[in-house]
């Protein structure tokens, strides 16, 4: 299974708005069970994009000021960054089926 890497307000600019490739960014924390529930399913995910779409985590508490520049008010939210844009944006828990429909298509 493919490893989902972390980021951080200090590399979030070159990880994901610099990114070549799409990024879709998990933000989730660890008291949250909905991002529990998710989490299998972006690891899933990460390991068959790989080489197409980046995967990445980022810690909803450790990370206030990126929650805040993004309008983050619920997680689990993923979006998905294309060329520095947000491109989709879901929050809850969603079925492995449903988020393949909205990130395939940037694919």
């Amino acid at each position: 299974m493919t490893d989902v890497k972390y980021v951080t307000e200090t590399d979030f600019q070159d990880e994901v708005i610099d990114s070549q490739m799409p990024v879709l960014v998990d933000f989730t924390a660890d008291w949250c069970q909905p991002c529990k529930m998710i989490a299998p399913i972006v690891h899933q995910l990460a390991g068959e994009w790989d080489g197409k779409v980046k995967v990445v985590k980022l810690d909803a508490d450790q990370n206030p000021n990126i929650m805040m520049q993004y309008g983050v008010m619920g997680i689990p939210t993923l979006m998905l960054f294309k060329g520095g844009e947000i491109k989709e944006r879901m929050t809850g828990y969603h079925p492995k089926d449903k988020l393949e429909a909205k990130v395939n298509p940037h694919i």
